[in-house]
């Protein structure tokens, strides 16, 4: 893990509004459709270069409130799409690699955890947090932080 400072990024796509809890039981759960949805309406319209990104934002709370999914991309040109801004700051950076969607989801067991020590010396900023699929099988997970 290392921390980065990142500038304001425009992306555009498709959202939805859901919670951690909503997200533990198949019959509520939102993310998996809204990357299904993605796919089959958007994913012919990246570009070469095209990043996609998975944006949390609009956070309600903490981890135990309501936020926004965006299924996004910095070059996506189709269509009437919403534009969201993944904010400036310092995010503290997971990598993960395997298949989809075990490794995004092992990873962000990994960040729970992290936030959960004792030990940590940063705090979720709760501003915005995105996964950048570098590839198939390799992502790359931004956690705003601040300084305890």
């Amino acid at each position: 893990m290392n921390i980065v400072n990142l500038d304001n990024m425009d992306v555009k796509g498709i959202s939805i509004r859901t919670d951690n809890l909503s997200e533990m039981s198949p019959s509520t759960a939102k993310i998996g459709a809204l990357w299904q949805q993605f796919y089959e309406q958007l994913a012919a319209s990246l570009t070469q270069g095209s990043n996609v990104f998975g944006l949390y934002t609009h956070y309600e709370s903490d981890h135990m409130g309501s936020f926004d999914v965006v299924a996004c991309s910095d070059k996506l040109t189709v269509g009437d799409l919403a534009s969201f801004q993944i904010q400036s700051g310092e995010y503290l950076v997971f990598k993960g690699t395997g298949e989809m969607p075990q490794a995004i989801i092992d990873l962000w067991g990994e960040v729970w955890e992290y936030f959960d020590n004792d030990t940590c010396q940063l705090t979720r900023a709760y501003t915005t947090d995105f996964e950048h699929y570098i590839n198939e099988n390799e992502v790359e997970l931004f956690i705003s932080v601040k300084h305890a």
